[in-house]
């Protein structure tokens, strides 16, 4: 492949088309294309194991090898094919392959050894033992090839029991003065280490064996003895950091592959350091290991071999919470590799460098120069970086000049490097937001030029998260949106851009100049973009009266449409316009009004038909709406109950996943889920989800108790191993909890009958009301019983513990017939203890706009609270916070973005719906403090309840 290739698929068919174009052959006697045969095609197994019968024929094997080796090809050809040999056929090929150890030569031996390895996984054990003795033999032979091969075979066949008969042989191969033998038992020690903890225990018994190996002079042992020293001591941190510490001091190892593993070894344990606290701030000055693990891995970077400067140069690039001081001394070093003749150097070093500029772009602007240099890389990938790089490092001033160096660069370069460039532009645009125009211009000037859906997609996708972000864009970004519209070849995004336009269009400066734009689409666009025109064209008269009757006039073209829904669409819009042009006429301002006045907003009044029909959004989704209603039809007596259904009535149904296109950076498309999954090309699958509540409403006595509010995941009270196994799910109703046990046998010899869970617990709010048992429990099977707890009336509600015991029957049972053996006889069975807490009450529902929904509750039941929490990590703690209160995140806010941990203080949204149908809404400030003793909670908690709204703040412990 050409140097300056990109590895795209076409490049790669090219290559291969290349490869096979080398090895034509041609008729020489007519001067065309030759006929190419496989010798392996139309394999018969038959025939091919007839040929094997060679194999016990002592004249062919010593006078044929090439035959012998022929058949096994043919052999392992069948094998790889699926033409497995069967038990019979097996064994008498593998007595043949005994008998080719008879034959010297070099080839037909190496054969022998792929044979056997290759077939050992799919043949009967007790075949391959047939070979055992004779690689034995081979292993103590004075020929290094057959002893290095014969050790590769046998750790594939042999089992723990047989590696302790060998093991004097391999522990001698380990420090063989033959560097392939003792690099071979070195590789089949670790798979050997890998395979089960029998042989994991053999191995580790070779440790000064390998720890001699690492002294050879060949590099290839050094390497191989270095990994093997890593699998016996990964999980023993001061051994680790022993044996760390010890190569990095003597200077021992002389093969560079060896040292690249000593330097991720060195990084690891600092990272480790890192994140269980032992070590924070500037390695140079930390602990001791700290100290030494640092100072080997700048010591590296002066290391002759490229490949050990580059690991320790990445190594340290990529040490958490490192300091730009310790950093300088490896971007250096990427600044010369940046240079260097070699494309592969040349791409890890800006691939590392472009990392980097994430953190510290501070650090890496010092490179600018030889990054620039980088944009005229014949190799794509290595320009793609150093753009992407540049736009992270470059100040303001340089921001026309990469653009005009880029304009010119994305013009010849695949899509999929793009839509790279372009995400790194939409970012470059959050850090200098006063050239908005500029960067957002050069957008969309791509988006009238070629290109795939992805690349397209990915530059709306960028405009539109920056409208968000950085609101001066609004009105420019929307008018290159509808410039691109005009000529997009692409349904889906011209759909999603007219809802956009629909949604943001009216609150601009000038919302008319839009409509031309749309209504162009309603004449000249497919079924789907008319019908999303005219839904858009809706929303603007909706929320412009000044519109309206134009664009009645204009969606009274469409009542005649041919398709149904642009049809329907158009005429419910022209029926509730009408009646809201009667009900309020729009009154357009005097032309002699004076200037100094205040324009009367262009806004729907209270009560206007056409913004409650075209603009009121529903309270939940359409996913949660279908779950709502299922479970509304599952209850008891629902379909006989006289009460209206309503919106209000209907059942909670929680929310347990955060939606992902708040979590996504870069994803935002607005606040509409259906369009940031459209734009951004994520399509979540749909799980169906089972009502836990099921369980109860198949018992007629726990249903008559009412509808169930909400059911918690379920909690362990016993250990998994234990012999009865019992976890517990709390369904939640307005005035009583029902507790469900379901509870697993896994004693073969008994049969569980007549199991309640008896709960005790000393509380002022609940008190037991009665038990439901579980008749029979057999083995294996899992049976519920349940326990109603009462809440005693006008008593506040209040986190309490409850003591559970498993009280049976149990009965003798004969493991193999099934049937009983004995009388039952009591028991009891402790288990954990039980908490019910104020979350337990909370239903997780999100808000559909968390800000308006804050100020629509007001600050009349406001609860303020301040804690100190006991957590060393930000992170951490709002986890917590969110597991305590039991409330769904809303806007993005329940997790932390990568690397901004600790930063600065994170704002959490929460809201959810207390029992009883009080909604509920909670903002949170978590801030790591300084001196690391702990973070700081600032929380604020409304609700329509002030005790509600306490008991939701006083959760915190």
């Amino acid at each position: 492949m050409a140097e300056g290739d990109g590895l795209t698929m076409n490049n790669l068919l090219s290559e291969v088309q290349g490869a096979l174009d080398k090895f034509k052959l041609e008729d020489e006697g007519t001067g065309g294309p030759g006929d190419y045969y496989s010798p392996y095609a139309n394999l018969e197994k038959a025939a091919v194991l007839q040929e094997a019968r060679c194999f016990h024929d002592p004249t062919a094997v010593r006078e044929s090898p090439r035959k012998c080796c022929t058949v096994i090809a043919q052999l392992l050809h069948l094998t790889n094919t699926g033409q497995y040999m069967n038990s019979a056929e097996a064994t008498e090929v593998f007595f043949g392959v005994t008998k080719l150890f008879m034959s010297d030569d070099a080839s037909l031996r190496r054969m022998v050894y792929l044979f056997i390895k290759e077939v050992a996984e799919t043949c009967d054990p007790d075949d391959v033992i047939i070979v055992t003795s004779s690689l034995t033999k081979d292993m103590t032979c004075d020929v290094d090839l057959y002893r290095a091969n014969a050790l590769r075979v046998l750790a594939r066949i042999v089992d723990a029991a047989m590696l302790g008969a060998i093991e004097r042989y391999v522990k001698q191969a380990l420090v063989d003065s033959s560097g392939q033998v003792s690099s071979a038992a070195l590789v089949s020690a670790t798979h050997l280490f890998e395979r089960n903890e029998e042989s994991a225990a053999i191995v580790k018994r070779w440790i000064s064996e390998t720890t001699e190996a690492t002294s050879s002079p060949n590099e290839m042992v050094q390497f191989h003895a270095m990994q093997l020293l890593y699998q016996i001591k990964k999980h023993d941190r001061l051994g680790m950091q022993k044996l760390v510490t010890q190569f990095s001091q003597r200077n021992t190892l002389r093969s560079p592959l060896a040292l690249v593993l000593l330097v991720r070894y060195t990084t690891k344990l600092l990272t480790d350091e890192v994140a269980e606290g032992r070590q924070s701030g500037s390695f140079q000055n930390g602990t001791n290991f700290s100290r030494a693990g640092y100072a080997f891995l700048e010591a590296s970077l002066r290391h002759k071999s490229e490949m050990v400067v580059y690991e320790a140069a990445k190594s340290i690039c990529s040490l958490p919470g490192i300091e730009p001081q310790e950093l300088s001394p490896a971007v250096n070093v990427l600044q010369i590799f940046l240079s260097s003749p070699k494309p592969a150097v040349r791409f890890a070093a800006i691939k590392t460098v472009s990392q980097v500029a994430v953190n510290h772009p501070r650090m890496v602007s010092k490179c600018n120069e030889d990054l620039e240099a980088l944009i005229a890389d014949a190799n794509r990938s290595i320009a793609t970086l150093a753009i992407t790089t540049l736009l992270k490092t470059g100040s303001e001033n340089s921001v026309d000049r990469l653009l005009k160096q880029i304009s010119v660069f994305l013009s010849e370069i695949p899509d999929e490097y793009k839509v790279t460039i372009v995400k790194s532009i939409q970012r470059l645009c959050l850090t200098y937001p006063a050239k908005h125009r500029v960067l957002v211009g050069f957008l969309s000037n791509f988006l009238r030029e070629e290109g795939g859906f992805d690349f397209k997609r990915s530059i709306v996708n960028s405009i539109v998260s920056l409208m968000k972000q950085v609101p001066e864009t609004t009105e420019g970004s929307l008018l290159h949106l509808c410039e691109f519209i005009e000529d997009c070849e692409f349904t889906m995004l011209s759909t999603q851009i007219l809802h956009l336009l629909g949604e943001l269009g009216p609150s601009t400066s000038a919302p008319a100049r839009y409509i031309r734009f749309i209504y162009n689409r309603v004449i000249l666009e497919n079924s789907a973009v008319r019908a999303a025109a005219v839904g858009a064209l809706s929303k603007f008269a909706a929320r412009c009266p000044s519109l309206r009757s134009s664009i009645l006039t204009l969606l009274k073209r469409s009542l005649g449409d041919e398709d149904d829904e642009t049809r329907d669409r158009a005429s419910v819009a022209v029926s509730v316009l009408k009646d809201a042009m009667e009900e309020f006429p729009y009154l357009a301002p005097a032309e002699d009004a004076d200037p100094d006045e205040e324009p009367v907003p262009d806004e729907p009044q209270a009560g206007d038909p056409a913004a409650f029909v075209l603009l009121q959004g529903l309270p939940m989704s359409f996913d949660r709406l279908e779950r709502s209603i299922r479970a509304y039809v599952k209850a008891p007596a629902a379909m006989d109950s006289p009460e209206q259904l309503t919106l209000s009535t209907l059942p909670i149904v929680e929310e347990y996943e955060e939606p992902e296109s708040a979590v996504d950076e870069g994803d935002d498309i607005g606040a509409d889920p259906a369009l940031a999954a459209a734009v951004s090309g994520k399509e979540k699958e749909k799980k169906e989800v089972v009502d836990p509540a099921a369980a109860v409403y198949a018992i007629p006595e726990l249903a008559a108790l009412g509808r169930v509010f909400r059911s918690s995941p379920p909690t362990a009270l016993s250990e998994e191993e234990a012999e009865y196994v019992v976890t517990c799910v709390k369904h939640v109703l307005p005035e009583h909890i029902i507790l469900q046990f379901p509870i697993q046998n896994t004693l073969e010899d008994q049969r569980l009958v007549n199991c309640t869970v008896t709960v005790e617990g000393d509380s002022e709010c609940f008190e037991v009301a009665g038990e439901v048992a579980a008749e029979s429990i057999k083995y294996g099977e899992t049976v519920n019983a349940f326990t109603v707890i009462s809440r005693i009336p006008d008593a506040p509600l209040s986190p309490c513990n409850f003591e559970c015991v498993l009280n049976f029957g149990v009965v003798q049972v004969d493991p193999k017939s099934g049937e009983d053996e004995s009388d039952p006889f009591e028991e009891e069975y402790p288990l954990e203890e039980l908490e019910i807490a104020t979350s337990d009450f909370m239903a997780k529902v999100s808000v559909p706009d968390f800000r308006s929904s804050w100020e629509m509750v007001g600050n009349a039941n406001e609860v303020l609270e301040k804690f100190a929490l006991q957590f060393k990590k930000q992170e951490d703690a709002v986890a917590a916070v969110i597991d305590f209160l039991g409330m769904q995140p809303c806007d993005g806010t329940g997790h932390i973005k990568p690397g901004e941990g600790g930063k600065k203080p994170h704002m959490l949204h929460l809201s959810g719906v207390f029992v009883g149908g009080t909604n509920v809404l909670a903002r949170a400030q978590v801030a790591a403090q300084g001196d690391a003793s702990g973070v700081l909670l600032k929380i604020a908690v409304r609700s329509d309840d002030p005790d509600v709204s306490r008991m939701v703040a006083d959760c915190i412990r």
